[in-house]
């Protein structure tokens, strides 16, 4: 089944092996001789929860995220040719990712043609099956196949979008995650994403509360702007459709992820009943494989993977291949990084960037992440590969495991 699937995946886009078509030769040569991971985390743990419980029953005990999820736990992978060309790759689970990488994928990787993208993601996937279909393995494998397709894009001196076909779009309306909209508005952003701190736990004051900020919200951005929230798996199958229905005027775009995420029941009972709005998901998925389930069992109205955790740009092109045969839209998750911009630029399923390191805290590694923006757009980079410029300096100077 798995080949069946890549191939199809792979065929559709009308680019099986085009990388190594684009530079005969020298490109049939190119060895992989190193590969290092970096632990550098984009954010503090505590922006994601807290250790400091006051007892056994904490509702902070179910919300403490830890060191290796979100972008707590971001990885670069740095991989070398004996040609000079070094890819960088954007990955996730922090230190425990890196292991895998560093103990298992590595010898994978050593002495082949980086250019085998295709390939070589289906023998990593193969090699970790029995223990990580889903999670860590899926994000280290992120962070490899990303550096390939950046080592792939600068062998052929184009960027990654040109690889996947070209661009579709000059620039890409963003839309801003955050509680802060008055700077959203002051950046020039049209969308906007709240993200919901109240559930089913904080009962019905909780969910007062929700309605008054979306209320609020709307009215403060007005009616012709996109408006989405964030609910964090906190809500459950009843409270997700009478909040849907109370805030019905203030026209959602989406709801994302209301649900615990492998609720794929509850998913579709949802996106069978609300008709107010779409249900989005799929942050928390992990490869076609996935993403084939949420879409066979009608579980999601928005695919929102992201490139870093769903099994890089390899397995996000087979997850726009199977959205768009079903004619859903694809917005991926932090859409806006000089890596999934590249997807984005190239596919018409995707309309839509999330806001990544616009008006946030930067650290160096965030900075060269960071896509250009204005006035509410980014704009894919022009450079070869993702664009992205790093280097074992920056690398040095801000890896470290997250505590």
């Amino acid at each position: 089944m798995r080949t069946r699937l890549s191939r199809r995946g792979f065929l559709s886009t009308g680019a099986a092996a085009l990388v190594p078509a684009l530079l005969p030769g020298a490109a049939e040569k190119l060895k992989i001789v190193s590969v290092k991971t970096w632990p550098v985390p984009l954010a503090p743990t505590g922006r994601f929860g807290t250790a400091r419980f006051t007892s056994d029953f904490d509702p902070a005990r179910w919300r403490w995220f830890g060191p290796f999820s979100q972008i707590s736990g971001s990885i670069i992978v740095e991989v070398r040719t004996d040609q000079g060309i070094t890819g960088y790759g954007f990955g996730g689970g922090g230190g425990a990712s890196a292991y895998i990488i560093e103990h298992h994928l590595r010898d994978l990787l050593i002495g082949v043609n980086p250019l085998n993208i295709e390939m070589l993601w289906d023998q990593i996937h193969s090699s970790t099956e029995f223990y990580g279909r889903r999670g860590l393995a899926i994000m280290a494998l992120s962070g490899i196949d990303n550096a390939l397709w950046d080592i792939a894009g600068k062998q052929a001196g184009l960027p990654v979008y040109r690889l996947l076909g070209g661009t579709t779009k000059e620039k890409i309306p963003a839309y801003f995650t955050s509680n802060n909209v008055e700077r959203g508005l002051e950046l020039g952003f049209r969308a906007f994403k709240l993200p919901i701190a109240d559930g089913v736990p904080q009962g019905r004051e909780g969910m007062q509360r929700t309605i008054l900020r979306v209320a609020e919200v709307r009215r403060r951005i007005g009616s012709d702007a996109d408006l989405m929230i964030d609910c964090l798996g906190r809500w459950n199958v009843p409270y997700t459709i009478e909040i849907a229905a109370r805030m019905a005027e203030y026209r959602l775009r989406w709801i994302e992820e209301p649900l615990y995420p492998d609720n794929i029941q509850g998913y579709e009972q949802l996106c069978r009943e609300i008709h107010s709005t779409r249900i989005a998901s799929g942050e928390h998925e992990y490869t076609a494989y996935g993403f084939s389930d949420l879409i066979r069992h009608n579980a999601v109205q928005v695919l929102q993977p992201d490139i870093s955790w769903c099994g890089g740009l390899t397995a996000l092109r087979r997850i726009v291949t199977l959205g768009t045969a079903h004619s859903l839209p694809i917005i991926p998750h932090r859409g806006s990084s000089r890596y999934a911009i590249h997807m984005i630029a190239a596919s018409p399923a995707c309309d839509l960037a999330e806001s990544f390191g616009i008006g946030e805290p930067a650290n160096e590694v965030l900075a060269a992440l960071t896509s250009r923006f204005e006035n509410g757009f980014v704009y894919p980079p022009t450079g070869p590969g993702f664009g992205v410029e790093l280097n074992e300096a920056i690398l040095r100077r801000n890896s470290r495991d997250a505590p």
